[in-house]
């Protein structure tokens, strides 16, 4: 099946294909994605609205996390509901600026999450190795700038290569074999060359990813220094225990994230299922997990909602 074409180089929509190679099945595979998605927006709104509404959660840790709970509910709900009515009604079809405008937010949000959670991991770091400066280093205006400064890297990164890819020309086929736009699967539609597109975006995924990863990492090797060098086994096991929600979101996180991201460029011999649906999971797990590990690893989130759910003081 073609698209169409308007009087300009680009197609009028495209054809999102879902899942191929589980056809027969994607009617029943879009319940559970349903109540991934399902749980993903209760959760982050339910984290969103307790710490709007306690003030005693005005704090760095709480702020990172009600950032990080928005900017789940953008990027799990750039690509659920389209995905579902593909699933379900078989609404393939996506039109081109929607097209871009997925491809957009998709990675602008993605590089915002993976920002986030490196600001999440200075944030833990100055709490454990500088513990009686961390309310004078991490003030609320500073918490801001950060979280300003990461939204404004993705939008900055992300820009370039979909303006680059809204003046290329397209193939006659306009056929994307999985159930989002993505940027390469839509720069594989591109009758031109692409290097220079390709080359930006691995470079940019890079830079973004591996500098992030790198300030985690020396966050935690600080963290470990530091906690190990605590006098009692009780007050390092606190100390860790601190940390255990934020590594739990950054494996849920990069885990997926590397794996789509590397066989999309190098795993050629990776089964093309494997691949699809392990990117729907990239952009659903970890808006899901993300509330569920802090809303049970965070005392005071647990216990207001507990207290919301039963009508029991904490």
């Amino acid at each position: 099946m073609l698209a169409s074409r308007n009087s300009s180089s680009h197609p009028v929509f495209f054809i999102l294909l879902g899942i191929p190679g589980l056809e027969n099945y994607q009617f029943w595979i879009a319940f559970p994605l349903c109540a991934m998605y399902f749980v993903a927006i209760v959760g982050n709104f339910i984290v969103l609205h307790i710490i709007r509404t306690d003030h005693t959660l005005h704090e760095p840790m709480y702020l990172f996390l009600a950032m990080l709970a928005i900017t789940d509910l953008v990027l799990s709900s750039s690509t659920q509901p389209k995905m579902l009515a593909i699933l379900w009604f078989h609404a393939h079809e996506i039109e081109y600026h929607a097209c871009l405008i997925q491809v957009f937010f998709i990675h602008a949000f993605s590089s915002v999450e993976s920002g986030l959670l490196m600001a999440m991991a200075l944030d833990r770091y100055v709490a454990i190795c500088f513990p009686l400066h961390h309310s004078t280093i991490l003030t609320p205006a500073v918490v801001g700038k950060l979280g300003a400064a990461v939204m404004m890297r993705g939008l900055l990164w992300v820009s370039p290569f979909c303006i680059m890819v809204s003046r290329m020309p397209f193939c006659p086929n306009h056929v994307i074999p999985q159930s989002y736009c993505e940027h390469m699967a839509v720069l594989k539609l591109v009758c031109a060359d692409t290097r220079v597109n390709r080359a930006y975006g691995l470079f940019g995924a890079f830079s973004v990813v591996g500098f992030d990863i790198i300030v985690i990492s020396v966050s935690y090797v600080m963290i470990l220094r530091t906690v190990l060098g605590l006098p009692s086994d009780e007050a390092r096991f606190k100390a860790f225990g601190t940390c255990a929600s934020h590594i739990r979101v950054i494996l849920a996180f990069y885990i997926p994230a590397l794996f789509t991201f590397l066989t999309h460029r190098f795993g050629h011999h990776v089964p093309r299922v494997v691949h699809i649906m392990f990117a729907n999971f990239y952009l659903l797990v970890p808006p899901m997990l993300n509330p569920i590990i802090y809303g049970v690893r965070t005392k005071q989130i647990r216990d207001r909602v507990i207290q919301g759910c039963c009508g029991k003081d904490p």
